[in-house]
């Protein structure tokens, strides 16, 4: 006695849990990714020292004031007037002295008319893309730099005496017409740039730390500071206030506005895109043919499309798919190019061919192959029957 074995068991479909644990073990590895850089910038952004609403101030004894370049300057002559209006630093300011202007993020629309309507000679400190626009039209800022210290590079006299100076982590800039660049990087961008407006000297400085109290002493920050601080005959030191609500206030752009750890997110996001696009690159293999989930005999293909047809009352597309697919046929037969089927400038020549085949005149088989859709149905019907009989006569023939 002779037993079957049984039938192989079909393999069981993927549960839902299943597909997901498969998902979720494909994608851990960019999800972990995007976490370690989420952690990352949020760390960043937690060290890095926010702005202290006394930063630059002449009278903070804070490391990050400039209470000690003012007592400097002071100590060898100068006379330096502190001001926490645009208006009382206008009405201080003398001819031949110096402006000094730091925190320029507070200053008004009217704060900036002012300002650019003075003759005083400008230092700004670290100046906002507003406050460049109006007080140095001809500056344009490049880009930050995060080398530590710098060489002059320029003949200006105010800083080739200081020699090199720590900046830190600063603002650079480029002269779109005459002026001075110096404290140049790498990459084409200055620290520093002294341009001519007017009659007035407006000298811009991409960083405060020359100018503080912690930062004073080293290399030749002093020098520097003192030299653009104190090059005129009276020095005003400009330190806005906090403008009232509903001022138009706080000019500042969008790069100005985000902080430094999120820039450096944003920038980790796209190279951590662009490593996951190159890795799931490389996975891909080549394309694998995979047999049909059913197969659908061409005869069903054709009931389907004429019952679409029928639907739609398409009889112009369906009778232009059967003269088509009538003329395919008959030009083999006829002993014409295959490509000449579906020319229109070989109609009459087929046309020509079939009537010489067949007992039928060329009006009657111009008719077939290229005249007009049926009207109803029943015509549909009686063109496929006309079709088959020219064929069936040319092959006969």
């Amino acid at each position: 006695m002779v037993t079957q074995a049984p039938p192989e068991a079909a393999p069981a479909e993927p549960s839902a849990r299943q597909v997901a644990g498969r998902r979720w073990r494909s994608a851990r590895g960019v999800v972990a990714v995007l976490l370690a850089m989420v952690v990352i910038a949020v760390v960043l952004a937690a060290l890095r020292p926010s702005t202290a609403p006394d930063a630059l101030d002449p009278e903070s004894p804070r490391q990050d004031g400039a209470r000690a370049l003012a007592e400097i300057l002071r100590q060898r002559g100068s006379n330096v007037t502190v001001a926490r209006t645009t208006e009382d630093a206008l009405a201080a300011a003398a001819p031949g002295g110096v402006m000094v202007v730091t925190r320029t993020e507070r200053l008004t629309d009217d704060d900036l008319r002012m300002l650019s309507g003075t003759q005083v000679d400008l230092l700004l400190v670290r100046p906002s893309a507003y406050a460049l626009d109006d007080l140095a039209p001809q500056v344009r800022r490049s880009g930050p730099s995060f080398e530590e210290t710098a060489a002059p590079g320029c003949a200006l006299p105010v800083a080739s005496l200081a020699g090199t100076v720590a900046f830190h982590q600063s603002e650079t800039y480029e002269v779109t017409g005459p002026g001075t660049a110096c404290y140049g990087t790498e990459y084409g961008g200055a620290r520093l740039v002294q341009v001519q407006t007017g009659s007035r000297t407006v000298t811009v400085l991409g960083s405060g730390a020359p100018l503080t109290n912690r930062r004073l002493a080293e290399e030749g920050n002093a020098a520097l500071a003192m030299n653009l601080a104190g090059a005129g005959t009276s020095t005003v030191w400009l330190v806005p206030d906090l403008p009232e609500a509903g001022e138009d206030a706080g000019q500042r752009s969008l790069g100005d506005l985000l902080p430094f750890g999120v820039k450096l997110f944003f920038l980790e996001l796209l190279v951590a895109v662009l490593l996951v696009a190159l890795w799931r690159a490389r996975r891909l293999g080549p394309v694998v043919a995979e047999a049909l989930p059913v197969v659908v005999r061409s005869a069903e293909t054709v009931e389907g499309r004429a019952r679409l047809y029928r639907a739609g009352r398409a009889r112009d597309r369906a009778s232009d798919a059967l003269r088509s697919g009538a003329r395919e046929r008959l030009v083999p037969l006829l002993g014409l190019p295959r490509g000449s089927a579906q020319d229109p400038s070989a109609a009459q020549e087929i046309v020509t061919a079939v009537a010489r085949r067949t007992p039928y005149d060329e009006t009657y088989v111009g008719a077939a192959l290229y005249g007009p859709e049926p009207v109803d149905d029943a015509g549909l019907i009686a063109l496929t029957d006309v079709l088959d009989d020219l064929e069936r006569q040319v092959r006969q023939s």
